[in-house]
């Protein structure tokens, strides 16, 4: 699997560190499936922090050879679990079982607004799914544990305009 991170600086050797605010899967190093939202991300990271040129590095994992050996929560689109563990995750509450993977729609800022929605009590879970379906939810990968990140392999990256 090809597996991107949009930054405003090249990232050659990831690492776990402790985010400024609450995200969708926790605590860990992200990743997203696709290039187009990488290329946002790191856009928005580097006009956001006011140095550094828009960075998106690239990284290739055999996930059939790092998932058996690992704990891994993956969803393979919206649901009861993955809406629970995002608003877990961005509460500050999770306490369920560590995992070394975390793999699943992202909760980019559109998807962020009806989920806000719903935390606040304004929509319920029947309309959170309803609005979700018509939204593009791409993949993230996140590596959420050093045993993770030994199997991510450094491809390269690339520079786009900010």
């Amino acid at each position: 699997m090809i597996i991107y991170h949009g930054s405003n600086v090249e990232v050659k050797e990831p690492k776990i560190l402790k985010p400024n605010r609450e995200l969708d899967f926790g605590n860990g190093f992200y990743t997203t499936t696709n290039i187009d939202q990488a290329i946002s991300f790191a856009k928005r990271v580097t006009r956001n922090r006011g140095y550094g040129k828009a960075t998106v590095s690239s990284y290739e994992i055999d996930e059939d050879a790092a998932f058996p050996l690992c704990e891994v929560v993956k969803f393979d689109g919206v649901c009861d679990a993955w809406l629970d563990f995002v608003c877990d995750n961005r509460d500050g509450t999770y306490s369920g079982p560590d995992y070394d993977f975390a793999y699943g729609p992202v909760a980019n800022d559109d998807v962020y607004r009806t989920l806000y929605l719903y935390r606040a009590g304004e929509i319920d879970r029947e309309e959170t799914f309803k609005r979700l379906k018509v939204k593009t939810l791409y993949n993230q990968l996140v590596f959420a544990s050093p045993l993770a990140l030994s199997f991510i392999r450094f491809r390269g990256s690339e520079v786009y305009d900010a």
